[in-house]
C-alpha cells in the first residue's frame, strides 16, 4: 500500500515550508542537497522536518497540505508542537465583523448611537 505524507520543514532562515510526497525521507534529503536550484528551499537549506501526517489516500493529502498552506505560521508551529488546545484559539475569527463580536442590542434602552462602533 503506497502512503502520502504532509510535511512542514523549517529552513535555516526560519521560514516554513510545506510539502507532499509519497517517500519523506528521499524529499527531505532532495531539499537538502538541492537538486533543484530554482526551488523554494533551494537557499534556505538546511531544513529541518518538524511535522507530518501520513495519509492513505492522494486527495485527502493535498486536501490536508492546501489548508495548512492557508494557516497563519503561529497555527502551523502549534500543529507542530503538539500544541492542539492553541490550535482552536488560533483558528477563531477575530475581526469586528464577526457575528460573536457583536454585543447585543439592548431593547431597554437605544443602542442606535453605538452602532458607529461596529461599522
Amino acid at each position: 500500500m503506497k502512503y502520502y505524507f504532509v510535511y512542514i520543514v523549517e529552513c535555516s532562515d526560519k521560514s516554513l515550508y510545506i510539502g507532499l510526497t509519497n517517500n519523506l525521507e528521499r524529499r527531505i534529503n532532495e531539499h537538502n542537497n538541492g537538486l533543484n536550484d530554482n526551488s523554494y528551499t533551494s537557499i534556505r537549506r538546511p531544513v529541518k522536518l518538524i511535522f507530518h501526517q501520513e495519509f492513505m489516500q492522494f486527495e485527502q493529502a493535498e486536501r490536508f497540505e492546501k489548508k495548512l498552506k492557508k494557516w497563519s505560521r503561529k497555527k502551523k508551529l502549534a500543529l507542530a508542537n503538539g500544541q492542539f488546545d492553541l490550535l482552536k484559539l488560533l483558528s477563531e475569527c477575530k475581526n469586528n465583523s464577526h457575528s460573536k463580536n457583536f454585543l447585543p442590542l439592548d431593547s431597554a434602552r437605544d443602542d442606535r448611537a453605538l452602532l458607529f462602533l461596529y461599522f
